[in-house]
């Protein structure tokens, strides 16, 4: 119960309210421009990414049936908080680092953009960290993502909207590594498992998440309408296949939720790399089939050997929903731009290895820092959550009765 956690009141209401009164402070003082007389970025397609992340993964991530109220509401928190920290840092690197100038609506979106990597580590971390070490990692994350998107930028010369997709290999490693450092809770916990309610509420997630997938992948790209086009049909041949190959893989061939309920977005993800790069769209539906043939096979083969053997439990199964087909993503990209730019061969040779590089750069980045944030996290000073106390809304929620639908 929320009582036999003593630190609780005292230390998330002060860190919460700290943290927001640096946020107004440094809003305060670092100078804004809102005089902007064209808007690159529409409000729908900044509503599309703020209902992927608020309502998208806030039902996403209900999938244990007594983890609910936490899955979704420390999702909303660490929005709420996380958006807000993005946006500072877009304003330093404006103004203390001499990037270009965007307008207010585009630096919201990209920040919400950005935030996805978060909530995708949310994930992989779900049920094992109290509201303390969330909200820290949240900044942590938050931060060292802008880091490594600069660096991308930088040295690598990669474009800033590219870098910005980077979100789901960010995501995905930095999660797992920061999960490696927590203690894996028992294979066959009551706690650990669905309901046919919570099943349903992530597959609800599931469900705006795929409808607002291409809005996500074309807020920040050039050509809007094909990288919607794009990432639509990608969508939709990773959702065929899933429920075929979630068939095929059962012993009793009946569909499994737990297939449709990720691999349905393993197109979009794939296909945020090149949506709108991709001139025809078989191209996408060829990624999208391959994104959901990574993401259906790659659970069986990473939670039956790769996971068991590194230690790493991965609650909500963010490795093959975003981390797999993140690395086809970006393995398709320098494809397609090793054959769009075949006759130029010096040049072609840059932008493969800067494009190779840039990926290698954002998981290496991401598991460094993720593996540094889990140790820092499991000090005696944030309060690790027992084992037994792992996915339990009760540890953290007032409840009038047992919440034995979750």
């Amino acid at each position: 119960m929320a009582s036999n956690y003593p630190n609780f009141r005292r230390s998330v209401p002060w860190l919460i309210l700290f943290l927001e009164v640096v946020f107004i402070i440094f809003t305060y003082i670092l100078p804004s421009d809102d005089e902007v007389s064209l808007l690159s970025v529409t409000y729908p397609a900044f509503q599309d990414v703020n209902h992927m992340l608020i309502l998208g993964f806030g039902f996403f991530l209900i999938c244990l049936r007594r983890y609910g109220f936490s899955g979704a509401g420390f999702n909303l928190l660490i929005i709420a908080l996380g958006v807000q920290c993005s946006m500072l840092i877009e304003d330093v690197l404006f103004f203390y680092l001499g990037s270009q100038y965007e307008d207010t609506m585009r630096k919201m979106t990209k920040a919400a953009v950005s935030m996805t990597a978060v909530v995708i580590s949310t994930g992989a971390v779900l049920g094992k960290t109290n509201p303390v070490q969330l909200i820290l990692m949240t900044i942590v994350e938050i931060i060292v993502f802008y880091i490594s998107r600069w660096m991308n930028s930088r040295f690598l010369q990669i474009a800033g909207n590219m870098t910005v997709m980077h979100v789901h290999l960010f995501g995905a490693y930095f999660g797992l590594a920061v999960s490696s450092r927590f203690p894996k809770p028992a294979l066959r916990s009551e706690k650990n498992a669905s309901t046919p309610k919570s099943d349903l509420l992530s597959m609800l997630g599931t469900l705006f998440l795929w409808i607002f997938w291409p809005g996500f992948n074309s807020a920040l790209a050039e050509s809007r309408s094909r990288a919607v086009y794009n990432t639509y049909f990608a969508l939709a041949v990773s959702a065929v296949t899933a429920f075929v190959l979630s068939v095929l893989t059962t012993k009793d061939g009946r569909f499994r939720m737990t297939h449709i309920r990720s691999a349905v977005l393993a197109g979009g993800v794939t296909a945020g790399f090149v949506a709108d790069s991709v001139e025809h769209p078989w191209i996408a539906m060829i990624l999208g089939l391959l994104a959901s043939v990574i993401a259906v096979l790659g659970s069986y083969c990473l939670q039956g050997c790769l996971h068991p053997a590194l230690k790493i439990h991965d609650t909500a199964g963010v490795h093959f929903t975003f981390g797999l087909p993140g690395v086809l993503g970006a393995l398709a990209q320098v494809i397609l731009l090793a054959i769009k730019e075949w006759a130029t061969m010096p040049r072609l040779a840059e932008l493969v290895v800067n494009h190779i590089g840039a990926c290698c750069l954002t998981i290496s980045v991401a598991l460094i820092t993720g593996l540094i944030t889990g140790l820092i996290l499991n000090l005696k000073l944030f309060k690790t959550v027992p084992v037994s106390k792992y996915f339990d809304d009760q540890f953290y929620w007032e409840f009038p009765h047992l919440a034995v639908g979750f």
